[in-house]
């Protein structure tokens, strides 16, 4: 059988690139388990094992994938996988790829809010929680500077950033409208060639180092066969993908209602769904609003909570959707069981947050090549993210308030809503943990689960000390 070098090493040429499905499993799982530390962490291991060490695609093509998932709502890190997965074995490749990089964030998260609801009270969890929410604080506003140093280049964008914290902050504004507003305002930017709109390296590409041709690795530079526009195959992707996604959420509405909890669920995350531009501390700020104030899912305090989980957990950091729908169902159970409601809960919201992630990839992928360049769609992109900038100082605000006072008051009236701390309920405590992981994160340079374990476990000795209740 004839054989073909390939970099360092021979592929057999009567096959497409010569890995097997089965190989290709392997890798996958091993890139799920790994996929800690955010997408930036997640993009830059599965460009190490992908592109450096398996050689399945080159530089080129791994960050043309990755611009494309920077355009899509959704956390772009399970959809570069879910892309490079179809690259190589088609649709099954995609679903087994994206799928596996979501599974053992959902299982870790299922099991740790079955744990957070029924033994959330207990005095030395809710001590390793409130340890938590300090760290978290501190990587929120790491992710703040982070973003941001790579967004605002401009007075342009900065101005951006700043309208967009002074509309969700003191306004209320929905996130879903302050994107829609950014990206208009970027697309218009776009069109009239304004600088500050030109499109910015994507933030995983400052950790990608090796150069890899794409002629030199198993996919090679050419397109595959099924990579190639087919109408009628994007037209079978979407009667699938949209079946499987916006059926079930019919289905609740008109068996249960639309006040049902599950209804709501699966209404409100598939909103979501299409809307999570910037990645999930982006869209936490306002699912954090929605589920507090308006469905009273979580308190304040416990969002905190599930973000700290999954931070600590593999698998994207918007898995935290799942824990979220979980308490929703869990305190509104109806007839069920509240432990079965809750299951159900976070099972439905994991399902309607990534079903349309595989929709994106298997639809859009294969007409990505007119995206490229195309210095409209850079300029919304850019202006998008400027605005995430400041949504995402909203939630780390949104955090410090709920973690280092006991207790606020609501200001309302001329337009404005928004929650006031009341000094005198300072938890010193909450501040001495806080500035501690702050420390940590910005002067030690310590890693994010050195962080997050470090300041649990302080939760839990000063309980045991009695310094906490």
């Amino acid at each position: 059988m004839p054989l073909e070098r390939v970099g360092s090493s021979h592929r057999d040429v009567s096959a497409p690139h010569g890995v097997s499905l089965g190989a290709a499993v392997k890798v996958w799982a091993r890139i799920a388990m790994l996929s800690f530390g955010g997408p930036a962490g997640q993009i830059a291991v599965m460009h190490r094992i992908l592109v450096e060490e398996k050689r399945w695609l080159g530089e080129g093509r791994f960050l043309h994938a990755l611009n494309y998932c920077m355009l899509l709502p959704g956390p772009e890190a399970q959809q570069l996988a879910t892309y490079v997965g179809w690259l190589m074995h088609r649709t099954l490749g995609g679903v087994i790829a994206g799928g596996l990089f979501i599974l053992p964030g959902a299982v870790s998260i299922m099991a740790l809010s079955i744990l957070y609801a029924v033994l959330g009270e207990v005095g030395i969890v809710s001590a390793l929680f409130f340890g938590l929410k300090a760290a978290v604080l501190a990587i929120v506003l790491q992710a703040v500077i982070r973003v941001g140093s790579r967004a605002l280049q401009s007075s342009a964008m900065i101005g951006l950033a700043a309208l967009a914290f002074v509309a969700i902050f003191f306004f209320g504004v929905p996130f879903p409208a302050i994107i829609l507003a950014a990206g208009f305002i970027g697309y218009l930017g776009g069109r009239v060639g304004h600088v500050a709109f030109q499109a910015r390296s994507p933030h995983g590409s400052a950790q990608i180092g090796a150069q890899v041709a794409d002629a030199d690795t198993l996919l090679g530079g050419e397109m595959p066969e099924h990579g190639h526009p087919n109408v009628a195959q994007a037209v079978r992707v979407s009667v699938v993908c949209l079946s499987l996604w916006l059926v079930p959420v019919a289905t609740l509405l008109v068996m249960l209602g639309p006040d049902n909890v599950f209804s709501r669920i699966a209404t409100f995350f598939s909103t979501m769904a299409v809307v999570t531009f910037g990645g999930a501390y982006a869209v936490l700020a306002y699912v954090a609003q929605q589920a507090v104030e308006t469905y009273g899912w979580l308190q304040p305090g416990e969002m905190l909570d599930g973000l700290g989980m999954a931070e600590t957990t593999p698998g994207p950091l918007v898995m935290v959707l799942q824990f979220v729908g979980f308490m929703g169902a869990f305190r509104d159970p109806g007839e069920l069981s509240p432990l079965i409601a809750g299951i159900l809960g976070g099972l439905l919201a994991t399902w309607v947050t990534f079903l349309p992630c595989f929709l994106f990839i298997f639809l859009g992928a294969p007409f990505i090549e007119k995206l490229r360049g195309n210095r409209f769609l850079h300029g919304a992109l850019s202006a998008i993210t400027a605005a995430v900038v400041g949504v995402i100082l909203d939630l780390a605000i949104w955090f410090a308030v709920h973690t280092l006072f006991q207790q606020t008051v609501s200001i309302t009236g001329f337009g404005l809503r928004f929650d006031a701390p009341v000094p005198a309920s300072l938890d010193l405590w909450a501040l001495l943990l806080s500035a501690a992981s702050l420390i940590a994160v910005f002067w030690l340079r310590a890693g994010m689960l050195v962080t997050l374990l470090g300041s649990s476990a302080a939760g839990v000795a000063l309980y045991l000390l009695g310094a906490i209740s």
